[in-house]
Formats: C-alpha cells, sequence, structure tokens
C-alpha cells in the first residue's frame, strides 16, 4: 500500500488545522474552569428544606453559610450546615457538595 507524501504546503495546513484545534480545547477547557468558579446549587425534591451547593474554588463554610442565611445569624447558619454534613471543621475542599438548610 503506497502512502500519500505531504507537499510542504499540506505539512503547514496540517500543523495549523492541528494547532487550531488544541487551542479551541484548552479555551473551551479554561472556560469551564472559569464557570467553575460560581457556586452551583442544586435542588432536590427529597430534601425539602434543603439545597445542594458544589463549594466553588475561593469558598469556604463562611461564604455559603452567609449566601444563604438571609437575615438568619450566620455563625448559625454555618452551625446548622456543619451539623447537617457531619463536618469535624468548618475547612471544605473545592468540589464537596454540601446539603444546606433554607430555612
Amino acid at each position: 500500500m503506497a502512502q500519500a507524501k505531504l507537499t510542504r504546503r499540506g505539512r503547514n495546513v496540517v500543523r495549523t488545522l492541528t494547532v487550531g484545534s488544541l487551542l479551541v480545547v484548552i479555551g473551551a477547557g479554561f472556560s469551564a474552569a472559569g464557570n467553575a468558579s460560581e457556586s452551583k446549587v442544586i435542588s432536590t425534591p427529597a430534601t425539602s428544606g434543603y439545597i445542594r451547593v458544589v463549594v466553588a474554588p475561593g469558598e469556604s463554610l463562611w461564604s455559603v453559610a452567609a449566601m444563604v442565611a438571609g437575615n438568619r445569624d450566620v455563625n448559625t447558619v454555618l452551625d446548622e450546615i456543619r451539623q447537617t454534613n457531619n463536618l469535624a471543621s468548618t475547612d471544605v475542599a473545592v468540589g464537596t457538595r454540601l446539603l444546606v438548610p433554607t430555612k
């Protein structure tokens, strides 16, 4: 089976398309990472009175509690989140899924 050889121009076209494709993939990755910086709130009917929050980069348990506290004391909400999720401390890793009381 004979192999076709690319001309210099053909190699440049293939190289350009490859680099362009990689840039699109890298750009999509940065876009996804940028969108991950916002908390994701997921409502689950089986856990009425709670919302599920995924901890985003730069967030802490305190910031999550402040986000949902409304006119309640943030420390009280923070303790409720800790107890509901059986957390030994207030340290949470990015991507941690928490049940957060809404009332």
